[in-house]
Parts: structure tokens; sequence; C-alpha cells
């Protein structure tokens, strides 16, 4: 699948993933290929993606995910 990280500033991160976990408002969840569509908001955390079996951390200050089709895009209030 297809992640996008998008701050107000730039896209900070494309690329393609296996699993991506996110913080969510009541807890951590994660999204898989194939998985149903979705809109949640996040807090302030780290996003893990998953990709060809190493894992990359994102810090984030919240913001909110779209899952549809295999593409997850991220819009975040800032990430490092």
């Amino acid at each position: 699948m297809t992640v996008e990280i998008l701050t107000p500033e730039k896209k900070f991160f494309q690329g393609e993933a296996e699993s991506v976990s996110f913080p969510g408002m009541d807890g951590r969840f994660e999204i898989l290929n194939n998985h149903a569509p979705l809109i949640s908001s996040l807090k302030e955390g780290s996003i893990r993606i998953r990709s060809n079996g190493k894992d990359t951390t994102v810090a984030i200050k919240g913001g909110f995910v779209e899952v549809l089709k295999n593409h997850v895009n991220v819009m975040v209030e800032g990430a490092q």
C-alpha cells in the first residue's frame, strides 16, 4: 500500500509499506493491505511504517489519517 505523510509545509514521506501503526485517540491501531476505508484522528506520538521487514518511525504532533483503496494519507501538524 502507498503511504503519504503531509505537513502544512511539505510532503514529509511517500513510499510503499506492508503495515502502518498509528497513535489513535483511543489507543494504537494498525493498517494492513486491503484495509476497509477509514478516517481517524491522531494524537501526538509516533507512526511506525513497516516496509521490506524494516521499521521507520515518524514522530508527529497530531492530525488525521484516511485509508482508501490501499492508499494511506496522513495529514499532521508537524513531523520529524
